[in-house]
């Protein structure tokens, strides 16, 4: 797979939306328990345990989505006494539907994490460019919305957690390929040694989509949770389609007044 590392697209206007993003998943990332050496005790199991009871709690999982069945008894993040990981009554009440929006923001280690935030910082700003700041917030987060829960109807049994920014940044490059097809991407392709070529976005992320078709057939699972490719190909369509009003020839949509620190974004802010 090439890697992207800049567009030739310059933006109006500093993307702030996506910097929040970045950010936030960062932050959620480095103090997530079991991944920074946040969790007390020194033992893999009790670093495991401690994650475990985390995405029970925090994560999408399908069952919980389709089915709406939740657990009576979950992790409880303590070692049990025979070894291995606690279980109990939750202590908390869970919303299926809230999950979906915070599982958009945990990741299964760095690489799943570094992976997802260089396609948002690098395509994300041109399309909150041209949504607006808060019309590119919902947009995110529509798309995570339907990749999650595009994933979970095809299999609404599985008690895994979902986790990973990808789908909604799939949607990212799904309407990156509607609005700016013809823009010229920066990659890496590897090939004994990375070779630099400047490429057409149209075949950049149409290859993208291609290999998450191809990989589709099987999931890819982390040491914590599962990212589904079939949740990209859903967030993909869902960022084309949501981006099909506004392909080159529109005008770009107004941003709200009074919705973003109080008053009208200007152009170029």
């Amino acid at each position: 797979m090439v890697i992207p590392v800049h567009d030739v697209n310059p933006s109006g206007r500093t993307p702030y939306v996506t910097y929040a993003l970045i950010a936030a998943n960062v932050f959620v990332f480095v103090f997530m328990p079991g991944l920074a050496g946040s969790v007390p005790g020194d033992s893999e199991v009790a670093r495991l345990c401690h994650t475990q009871a985390f995405l029970e709690q925090y994560a999408a999982i399908p069952q919980e989505l389709i089915l709406h069945q939740l657990p009576r008894l979950v992790p409880t993040g303590e070692l049990a006494p025979s070894g291995g990981c606690a279980l109990g009554p939750p202590g908390y009440d869970k919303s299926p539907a809230l999950s979906v929006l915070t599982a958009l923001f945990l990741h299964g280690g760095w690489l799943h994490l570094l992976g997802n935030m260089l396609f948002l910082l690098i395509f994300g700003n041109n399309i909150e460019d041209r949504l607006g700041h808060v019309r590119f917030a919902l947009f995110y987060v529509a798309c995570g919305y339907a990749a999650s829960y595009g994933y979970a109807l095809l299999d609404a049994d599985s008690g895994e957690p979902l986790i990973g920014a990808s789908g909604a940044i799939a949607g990212v490059l799904g309407a990156y390929l509607v609005l700016y097809p013809k823009a010229r991407v920066w990659v890496l392709v590897p090939f004994l040694v990375f070779l630099p070529l400047r490429l057409p976005a149209w075949l950049v992320l149409g290859s993208w989509f291609v290999l998450q078709a191809v990989y589709s057939s099987g999931e890819s699972v982390s040491d914590i949770g599962t990212v589904a490719y079939t949740a990209h190909l859903v967030g993909f369509v869902a960022g084309m389609l949501l981006a099909w009003p506004l392909r080159p020839g529109t005008p770009p949509p107004p941003e709200p007044r009074g919705l973003l620190f109080g008053r009208r974004a200007r152009p170029g802010w």
